[in-house]
């Protein structure tokens, strides 16, 4: 699936849209170039949960946890991650294997062992605001993908 986001008020919507169909569960891999996006796209996803506060990437403390009725959040950023084994002693076995959603960002930092992603999502710098492509890599990312694109 390709998405073009025109600007920041698209690529707000468009992860309110994506937090609506991924129901708050699931891994979601966010790749793409620093300013690509993935943080304002994790906005977007944390709106459709009810959340207006401000949001950033947890570049430094690898994880920022966000808590909502029924559902939990974990905003990972591993940009920094000087080993993937790091992820253990953030905690990591627990926040993946917890029946949560997990946005992560920079998943190539944690190959071999971050656990597959469910949707993987690739932005980039378009000619006028972003491009976004995702791909579903488990069945429950086909559901997702299928809602989403429902929801057009």
């Amino acid at each position: 699936m390709q998405v073009q986001l025109s600007d920041e008020t698209a690529h707000v919507a468009f992860g309110e849209a994506l937090g609506r169909a991924l129901k708050g569960r699931g891994r979601v891999y966010l790749e793409g170039e620093l300013g690509a996006g993935k943080t304002t796209l994790t906005r977007g996803i944390l709106r459709a949960y009810g959340y207006q506060g401000a949001v950033k990437s947890p570049t430094y403390t690898l994880v920022e946890p966000y808590e909502f009725d029924a559902r939990r959040v974990y905003h990972l950023d591993l940009y920094r991650l000087a080993d993937p084994e790091e992820l253990e002693f953030i905690g990591g076995r627990d926040i993946l294997s917890d029946d949560a959603l997990c946005l992560i960002e920079w998943p190539s930092r944690g190959e071999g062992w971050l656990p597959g992603a469910d949707v993987r999502i690739e932005l980039s710098v378009a000619r006028q605001g972003r491009a976004a492509t995702l791909t579903s890599e488990s069945p429950w990312g086909r559901q997702v993908l299928a809602a989403l694109q429902a929801a057009k």
